[in-house]
C-alpha cells in the first residue's frame, strides 16, 4: 500500500497503490480508507514477513554449518579437532581421579591450559599417574596443536593460491562483472575506483590469464573464457551490470563475434542486468541490438568522431576528457527526477539547477534503459520516470 500525503509517498506493507487528494490527511482506496498524522502512517508489524525472514535466516545459517562441516571435512579438520576433544576428555577424567583436590571442572580447566601450552601454574597434579598424564597432555598437544594451525595456513595460502589464479566461484549480488582484460579494462577499473559510489565496489573480471592482473582487493578474478560455467562462477543471475569488452588478440570479425556471442548468454542467463559492449566493427551492432545488449559503443567510431571535432574546433578533445574523467575536473552524472520536478518546463529545471547547483543539465533520459534526448527544447515536460543527464562537480542531491 503506498500513502501520498503533503507530497510525501510512503510504503505501508504489501497493499494495492492508494490515490490522493482528501482533505484532513484520509487516504481512500476502493477497500478502505485510514487517517494517518502528518503524512506519515503508523508501521504495523506484518507476521508473514517476520515469518519469511526468520525461515530464510535458519536457512542461512544451516547452509553456514553445512559449508563449515564439509570444509573441516576436506582438510582432515574434523579429526585433529576429533582427536584434540578426546583428549581434553579422558585427560580430565585421569586428572579428576587421581587426584582427590582437583574437581573434574578444575581438570577440564587444567586440561585446556596444558594443551595449549599456556601453564598458568594455578592447578598441578601432584601424584605420579597425574604428572605422567600431564607428560602425554603436554607432548601430544604439541603435535595437535601444530597439526591444527598447519591445517589453517594451509587453507588461507590454497585460497588466496585459488583466487589469484581465478579458480574459485563467488555469490557477490548487484555487482559488476568485466569480460576480458586488456588496457581498456585497466583504464575502466582505474575511473572506477576513482568515483566515491563504486571505489570499493566488488568487481569479478572474467579473463582467460594465467593469473589475476591486477593487485586490488576488491577484484576477483576467474580464470577462463566467457562461457555459462564462467559467469555462473561470478554469480550472472545476481549481477547489476555486465561489461564486455573484445579480446585484442583476434581479428576484427572474431573479436565482435565474441562480444556478440557473450552478449547473448549474458541476457539469457540475466535480461535484468545492464550489459554494456565493445565492438570494432559498427556493421556489428545490429546483432547486439538484436542481443539486447544495453548499450553499444563502438571504440574506432567514438575515437574517428572526436579526432574531427577536434579538428573542426580545436580543445573538443579536452573537453570531452574532462567529462569522461572521474578523477579531476566535471563529470556526468545520471539524477533520477524527484517528485517537485514533475511537470514542469525544461527551461525552469535548467535555470533552477544551474542557479542551485552550479550544475548544467544536458539531457534527460526516459526510464532507467529508455532514449537519451540531448538539449530538449525548453518547453519539454518532464514526466516521471524520466533522468536527467547533468554536468556537475560534484553528485548533487536534487530535491
Amino acid at each position: 500500500m503506498r500513502y501520498y500525503g503533503h507530497g510525501v509517498c510512503v510504503k505501508w506493507l504489501d497493499m494495492p497503490t492508494y490515490c490522493i487528494g482528501l482533505p484532513n490527511g484520509m487516504v481512500e482506496s476502493s477497500t478502505r480508507v485510514c487517517n494517518y498524522t502528518g503524512g506519515t502512517p503508523t508501521q504495523r508489524p506484518n507476521p508473514r514477513q517476520a515469518i519469511t525472514s526468520a525461515r530464510e535466516g535458519g536457512i542461512r545459517l544451516l547452509v553456514l554449518c553445512r559449508r563449515m562441516w564439509r570444509f573441516m571435512q576436506r582438510d582432515n579438520l574434523h579429526r585433529v579437532l576429533g582427536l584434540i576433544m578426546l583428549l581434553m576428555v579422558l585427560s580430565s577424567l585421569g586428572i579428576a581421579w587421581l587426584e582427590p583436590s582437583i574437581s573434574f571442572g578444575n581438570a577440564l580447566w587444567w586440561s585446556i591450559v596444558t594443551l595449549a601450552t599456556v601453564g598458568y601454574g594455578d592447578i598441578s597434579p601432584a601424584t605420579i599417574g597425574g604428572r605422567a598424564i600431564a607428560v602425554v597432555v603436554m607432548m601430544m598437544g604439541i603435535g595437535l596443536l601444530g597439526m591444527c594451525s598447519a591445517a589453517i595456513a594451509t587453507m588461507l595460502v590454497v585460497k588466496r593460491i585459488k583466487e589469484d589464479r581465478g579458480m574459485s566461484s563467488f555469490l557477490f549480488e548487484h555487482h559488476l562483472i568485466l569480460c576480458e582484460w586488456n588496457q581498456r579494462a585497466r583504464t575502466i577499473l582505474r575511473e572506477l575506483r576513482a568515483d566515491p559510489h563504486t571505489a570499493e565496489a566488488p568487481i569479478v573480471l572474467i579473463a582467460d590469464l594465467e593469473n589475476k592482473p591486477i593487485d586490488d582487493e576488491n577484484v576477483f578474478f576467474i580464470q577462463g573464457p566467457v562461457n555459462d560455467a564462467t559467469l555462473q562462477r561470478a554469480n550472472l543471475a545476481s549481477a547489476k551490470t555486465v561489461i564486455i569488452l573484445g579480446q585484442d588478440r583476434l581479428e576484427v570479425t572474431a573479436r565482435d563475434a565474441q562480444v556478440v556471442l557473450a552478449a547473448l548468454t549474458v541476457e539469457s542467463i540475466n535480461p535484468q542486468a545492464y550489459t554494456i559492449v565493445e565492438l570494432v566493427d559498427p556493421a556489428h551492432a545490429p546483432f547486439c541490438e538484436r542481443a539486447h545488449a544495453n548499450e553499444i559503443i563502438v571504440g574506432n567510431e567514438l575515437s574517428s568522431r572526436l579526432i574531427s571535432r577536434a579538428t573542426l574546433h580545436h580543445g573538443m578533445s579536452k573537453v570531452v576528457s574532462d567529462l569522461l574523467s572521474a578523477s579531476h575536473g566535471n563529470e556526468l552524472y545520471t539524477l533520477a527526477i524527484p517528485a517537485s520536478l514533475v511537470g514542469r518546463a525544461f527551461i525552469e529545471v535548467f535555470l533552477e539547477i544551474k542557479q542551485h547547483y552550479d550544475s548544467i543539465v544536458l539531457a534527460v533520459q526516459h526510464g532507467e534503459d529508455g532514449a537519451v534526448l540531448t538539449n530538449p527544447p525548453g518547453t519539454y515536460q518532464l514526466a516521471a520516470g524520466d533522468a536527467l543527464i547533468i554536468i556537475a562537480q560534484e553528485r548533487p542531491h536534487l530535491k
